[in-house]
């Protein structure tokens, strides 16, 4: 009994240390005089980074603690420091820029650690109810988050609809394992999959089950009809917020995803196929079509990120055959960090032109970059060249897999029409770089330190990943065995 209690504990050992350091963290404030409260942006670094040690320190096979509701395999710990990088890159980018934008909030770094834990404990879970608590821990700091800007009407509104619609989601998940309980018995996954072998499990009653579960988490992941918020709150939020949120919920949702579809539902694909393949076309094509008109950069990225969803689920199409379900998750992953880099090095660019009262937000304002701040137009060209998928950039090497995913899949159509949505992209990603380098514009950039080393090292990594992307492609392929 001890011993599994100490294995159990030894499982989520990082979270452990998030949750904990972070409530330490809002003691230790209190006694940081209010002209130091960067030291408590450096202590939640210095968190997240003792974490990433423990991530990093682990190998060989799974561990499963408390009765099978969590599992540390390759997939988690993938997944884990994908997220723990993302939570450092969203500190270095929050650091001045919340100081400029006069948000001094100490718990702000506070809230962003307890997010992680969520996201982090998402891909750990092994259970539906588990997978409800994280969304719900990842989640309600996110609210917080985005409306922490008071008294900024817009991001009270940001944080208002992201909080209502976020409630109105949870519902449907909570109702969809509610319903695989009904039909399975269980909402341990493994169980779940052992009644679905068996015959045992109603399949009418597990289908609608699962359909729920795939509206929940299609919330997460901003996918079309379920992407309504995304907009506003991506527009209204801090833009710090908005980068963060971006990379951790997206990849939060897709591992929730990842973890239930492809080992536990193969068996109803059949009927489930249709549905992800419509989702996929309808979020790619009202992405890329949509983001055409915007003239805010923040609204424009909002819906790229929704249309890089629909890339994403396009490699969850054919999770129902064998051959090709490694390839699926290996592929959605490897792109989840091709999309990671990419969005902080757009998003650091964003930061730096803009100013207080939601000004510099425009495209107009970019104009003139290339030739005033040339090494900042190089951080937005390789992002924007990344999202529309041009070599050499790991924004190509990403869709190149989702791609051949789903072409090994069958399903060449699909694929045929996620190669048409990303020429429609160019459009407006480079709209950005012709702006930059074609217009003549005096714009105002914030040349601060740590936000400049994050839109370097981001566009480094998009470059340096996409020429050496073998190592990261298996790495990808090992953490996606592990489900199996």
């Amino acid at each position: 009994m001890t011993s599994n209690l100490l294995v159990s504990l030894g499982a989520v050992l990082p979270l452990i240390i998030l949750a904990g350091w972070a409530c330490i963290l809002l003691l230790v404030d209190l006694a940081i005089p209010k002209e130091r409260k960067g030291w408590t942006a450096f202590l939640a670094a210095l968190g997240l980074l003792v974490a990433a040690g423990v991530v990093l320190s682990r190998s060989g096979k799974p561990v499963v603690g408390f009765g099978g509701m969590i599992v540390v395999d390759d997939f988690a710990n993938f997944l884990s420091v994908l997220l723990l990088v993302s939570g450092l890159a969203g500190i270095a980018l929050s650091y001045d820029y919340l100081k400029r934008m006069s948000i001094g909030h100490s718990e702000y770094y506070v809230l962003l650690m307890f997010s992680i834990t969520g996201m982090i404990l998402m891909s750990m879970a092994a259970d539906l109810i588990v997978i409800f608590l994280a969304l719900e821990l990842l989640s309600i700091p996110l609210y917080v988050l985005a409306g922490i800007a008071v008294p900024r009407l817009s991001s009270e509104e940001a944080a208002i609809k992201y909080f209502l619609l976020g409630a109105f989601s949870s519902g449907f998940f909570v109702y969809g394992t509610a319903l695989v309980y009904g039909a399975t018995g269980s909402t341990a996954l493994q169980k779940v999959l052992a009644a679905v072998q068996s015959g045992t499990a109603n399949p009418l009653i597990l289908l609608v089950g699962a359909g729920l579960l795939l509206v929940g988490l299609g919330f997460k992941v901003a996918v079309v009809p379920f992407h309504m918020w995304t907009p506003d709150v991506y527009h209204g939020a801090p833009s710090s917020v908005t980068a963060f949120m971006a990379v951790g919920a997206k990849a939060a949702g897709f591992a929730a995803l990842l973890r239930i579809f492809v080992p536990v539902f193969p068996a109803i694909s059949a009927d489930l196929t249709p549905v992800l393949w419509a989702l996929a076309v309808l979020t790619m094509i009202l992405g890329n079509f949509v983001a055409i008109a915007q003239k805010n950069i923040k609204r424009l990225l909002a819906y790229s990120s929704i249309a890089h969803a629909g890339y994403i689920l396009m490699a969850l199409v054919p999770y129902g055959q064998q051959e090709v379900s490694a390839n699926t998750v290996a592929s959605a992953l490897f792109y989840l960090v091709a999309y990671a880099f990419t969005n902080f090095a757009a998003w650091a660019v964003v930061i730096a032109l803009e100013q207080v009262e939601e000004r510099g937000l425009e495209l107009d304002d970019y104009a003139g970059l290339g030739r005033k701040y040339p090494a900042l137009a190089a951080v937005m060209t390789v992002a924007m060249l990344s999202f529309t998928g041009v070599p050499p950039t790991l924004g190509f090497v990403g869709k190149f897999f989702l791609f051949r995913t789903v072409i090994e899949g069958g399903y060449i159509g699909l694929a045929i029409i996620g190669v048409l949505t990303s020429l429609i992209s160019a459009y407006y990603y480079l709209r950005v770089v012709v702006i930059m380098y074609m217009k003549d514009g005096e714009p105002e950039v914030h040349q601060e330190l740590w936000l400049q080393l994050t839109a370097f090292g981001a566009a480094l990594g998009v470059v340096l990943l996409s020429i050496f992307s073998a190592p990261l492609l298996y790495l990808a392929t090992q953490a996606a065995l592990r489900l199996f």
